[in-house]
């Protein structure tokens, strides 16, 4: 199988597509308080998602993946924290989503090296 999956920054003509994405994704998880969305809209508001992907297939976006920093609870700063990460439900149960949970992760961790590197700052994830 040769999924044709894109990685790139997300834009703001991605925003609506991210918010149908991360719903669709946590809807049915009985874990989830599914306010999703909604963490990442604040976020994004606060100008705190320092990474923010989608995963395309066929121009449609299909996955996203957020950092954003912040502060452990002894005041330890330069860290970030991950989450929410989706991928839309339909592909659940194909390679796909498992392609595309790879190569988010892949940028991700690109990144987050280049920014400790910038900063000097610590990643968890």
């Amino acid at each position: 199988m040769n999924l044709e999956i894109v990685i790139r920054s997300e834009t703001d003509a991605d925003v609506g597509a991210i918010t149908e994405v991360t719903v669709a994704a946590f809807k049915t998880l009985e874990i989830s308080n599914h306010t999703e969305q909604f963490i990442i809209a604040a976020l994004r508001i606060a100008k705190a998602l320092t990474i923010s992907l989608v995963a395309e297939v066929d121009g449609r976006v299909i996955g996203h993946i957020a950092f954003s920093p912040l502060t452990i609870s002894d005041g330890t700063r330069n860290w970030y924290g991950l989450g929410p990460v989706s991928v839309l439900p339909e592909r659940a149960v194909t390679a796909e989503r498992y392609e595309c949970s790879r190569m988010l992760s892949r940028w991700t961790s690109g990144l987050l090296q280049e920014i400790r590197v910038q900063k000097y700052a610590r990643t968890c994830a």
